[in-house]
């Protein structure tokens, strides 16, 4: 913790809910980065760009910009351009992030009679009907390969608890017996990826959020110091039945200055 230079932090239910602001922590993230540390949010949100987040964050007085946010949907186009480049890609997604897919060429999911190469999956919605599902399914059976931003089960909103892709993404692919590689949190290369924006090794840095498994011990696997809050999608029962341990669990966002201070003093 001593040697931590860089944080990087998710931000639905770290950062906001819904989008507004959790309390305290726009002070706490104007803290850090007084303190001069690195910051990269890191999120697996697939209904918005980097730059609608940006201008969405900076209306809340957070203190962040474009360059500062790392999506699942901008990993997912540098993946697709390394490994699939030129593929032809129904995209299966709630929202528009075309933006941030650059040169991927996408094509509707439902069409089912267009040549697909690749079958991405991003963030549920009510795009997620059966004929989208169904037309997905049926492209996996002629040998397309199946890629997803992340295998979120759900997220939270002010609302509460909402299903996310990663139940249908378990569906398509249990039905069409393949498995999707993962391109967003918890892939080891997403945090590679984030690592390698700040220009910081592994052991300077910190990742914290609300997810125990795809945030916080991802991140510790990747050798990321790992910090769980209880606030968004947190449940203790989740947090009891995880796979590993924290290295620290705070109340919410706004305790991390606190715990970075009494690091540095001792």
């Amino acid at each position: 913790m001593a040697s931590v230079r860089a944080v990087l932090i998710d931000i639905d239910g770290v950062l906001t809910v819904s989008w507004r602001p959790l309390p305290g922590a726009v002070e706490a993230l104007r803290e850090i980065r007084d303190a001069g540390l690195m910051v990269a949010l890191v999120t697996n949100t697939t209904s918005r760009t980097r730059a609608s987040i940006a201008a969405n964050l900076d209306d809340a007085g957070f203190p962040v910009a474009a360059e500062d946010i790392l999506t699942a949907p901008a990993v997912t186009a540098a993946y697709l351009a390394e490994h699939w480049p030129g593929a032809r890609c129904a995209l299966l997604n709630s929202g528009d992030i075309r933006e941030d897919l650059g040169d991927v060429t996408v094509v509707d999911p439902a069409d089912t009679d267009a040549a697909v190469d690749v079958v991405v999956v991003g963030g549920a919605g009510p795009e997620f009907g059966y004929a989208a599902l169904d037309g997905a399914f049926r492209h996996l059976q002629r040998g397309a390969r199946l890629v997803a931003m992340h295998r979120n089960l759900y997220w939270r909103t002010e609302d509460g608890l909402r299903l996310d892709a990663g139940a249908f993404l378990a569906g398509l692919e249990q039905a069409a017996r393949v498995e999707a590689e993962v391109t967003g949190k918890p892939s080891p290369a997403f945090f590679a990826a984030a690592l390698a924006h700040l220009g910081v090794g592994a052991q300077d840095a910190l990742m914290i959020g609300d997810d125990i498994e795809s945030d916080v011990l991802a991140a510790q696997r990747a050798g990321v110091t790992g910090v769980l809050v209880k606030t968004g999608k947190y449940l203790p029962e989740t947090h009891e039945a995880a796979s590993g341990t924290p290295d620290h669990v705070l109340d919410s966002f706004a305790d991390l200055p606190a715990l970075l201070r009494g690091s540095a003093d001792q």
